[in-house]
């Protein structure tokens, strides 16, 4: 009995945990981008303050996670994937217990007004602009595509803020393309795997249509990330093939090996593709930490 009680429990709390989405807690390390390319991985004050700023995007964009779930728990029980994957539509968690989680996370950023002096507005702003996406926005074709990049380049801006240094308008621009090429992507995958169904908003895009948003944005993407390069760090120019050649496997695993719904779980899964992010972030931290 008392085995049975503790297999239940362990299964409750991984339960509870996939409520908080930590899989999607990779796309928070947008954050530490400032302090990689300003220069300071060295500098030890800035590796905390970019640390603490992304734990706490971490919690806030768990907290948003709650509250979609929460909202769209009956949708998500009729989808074909979501009513077994996400823990409120299959019944894995309670609503209470989901009220619980919130409640608590909700504390911890309440707690980050104290630690969090410079970034904290940045974190406040994207959390509310998740709130609308939620309940609004992302019915909305277009908006809904954009809102998500948003949120990357509001972590990048955060993570400046937290260490108090300027970005290349370069970087703003280069990821809100990369982000606008996830979001094309992520939605061609959803209307290709279950129709207009999966979302409201769906049934006003096409697969054309947003193939040819895809495309757009990974050449800005391309184009701004080459330009960023070589106009402000040329000694980066060696990381350049990396960006192609992850752009170029990013779209192998969507159109071949059927992924891309989900970016980070592409990312996971595909050790070539999760091989190359490691390996152009290690390139340009040592390039500029001791050759730029």
């Amino acid at each position: 009995m008392h085995k049975n009680n503790s297999q239940i429990s362990l299964r409750g709390g991984l339960a509870l945990l996939t409520l908080l989405r930590p899989k999607q807690w990779i796309k928070n390390f947008f954050v530490f981008s400032p302090l990689v390319f300003s220069g300071n991985l060295t500098n030890v004050a800035a590796i905390i303050e970019a640390t603490i700023a992304t734990l706490f995007f971490c919690v806030a964009s768990s907290t948003i996670y709650i509250i979609n779930d929460y909202h769209d728990i009956e949708k998500d029980q009729l989808h074909p994937v979501k009513s077994k994957t996400r823990p409120l539509a299959s019944g894995a968690v309670s609503k209470s217990a989901a009220i619980v989680m919130f409640c608590i996370l909700a504390t911890f950023l309440f707690i980050g007004g104290y630690l969090l002096t410079a970034a904290l507005p940045i974190i406040v702003l994207y959390f509310f602009i998740n709130l609308l996406y939620t309940f609004y926005l992302k019915h909305k074709p277009v908006v809904d595509i954009f809102t998500i990049a948003i949120g990357f380049v509001l972590r990048v801006y955060a993570g400046a803020m937290a260490i108090h240094v300027e970005v290349s308008t370069w970087m703003f621009v280069t990821t809100l393309c990369l982000a606008l090429f996830l979001a094309s992507i992520k939605r061609k995958k959803e209307l290709t795997g279950s129709g207009t169904a999966g979302r409201k908003v769906l049934g006003q895009y096409s697969v054309e249509l947003v193939d040819k948003y895809a495309q757009m944005s990974s050449m800005g993407a391309l184009i701004f990330y080459s330009l960023y390069v070589l106009s402000t760090k040329p000694a980066l120019a060696v990381t350049i093939p990396f960006v192609i050649f992850g752009l170029f496997r990013y779209w192998f695993t969507v159109e071949q090996l059927d992924k891309g719904e989900s970016p980070t779980d592409a990312l996971y899964s595909d050790w070539q593709l999760g091989l190359t992010v490691v390996s152009w972030a290690a390139c340009c931290a040592y390039i500029i930490a001791f050759k730029a």
